[in-house]
């Protein structure tokens, strides 16, 4: 006889657009930030990129808060050019991770920019790191050419996906 195995209540979060500059997005990259510092031994400085960038209707900002309201992840896009959006700086807490909360940002993301008529979306990621690029892939984005100047092949992918 088997015993029926107990699972995890699966954790309830809010995701609401909210400011590049909020303190709590901001607490979340440079949590990013250590992370891809750890894996790669630098990072692009997410200071470095200007709030408006994610400021509607050229870009979205998104913050994911668990019932607590501790912030547990976050995403955002922006314009790369007429027809196509950029996804940047996705992150989730590693306690929140496997439980699809990537998944729904990437989605809200893309559906924004697509409602505001965007046809593709770009992103890169590191090589390093294996969950965000299956995440990717699942979610139907295919490997391109590099379009950042300066980004190591070796090292950095470039997805697109049409929306």
């Amino acid at each position: 006889m088997t015993r029926p195995t107990r699972t995890q209540p699966p954790r309830l979060w809010a995701v609401t657009p909210a400011r590049y500059g909020n303190p709590d997005v901001q607490q979340l990259l440079r949590q990013l930030h250590a992370t891809q510092l750890e894996m790669y031994g630098y990072a692009d400085d997410p200071t470095d990129t200007p709030a408006e960038d994610y400021a509607p209707p050229q870009g979205l900002f998104l913050l994911a808060r668990e019932a607590t309201a501790r912030p547990t992840g976050c995403g955002g896009w922006r314009t790369l050019d007429a027809s196509t959006a950029e996804a940047k700086r996705m992150y989730v807490h590693p306690d929140t991770r496997g439980q699809s909360l990537g998944r729904e940002l990437l989605l809200r993301l893309e559906t924004d920019a697509r409602l505001r008529g965007y046809t593709h979306i770009r992103l890169g990621t590191g090589v390093a790191n294996v969950a965000a690029l299956t995440l990717y892939r699942h979610s139907g984005y295919l490997p391109i050419a590099p379009y950042r100047p300066g980004r190591d092949p070796q090292i950095n992918r470039a997805l697109r996906k049409a929306l």
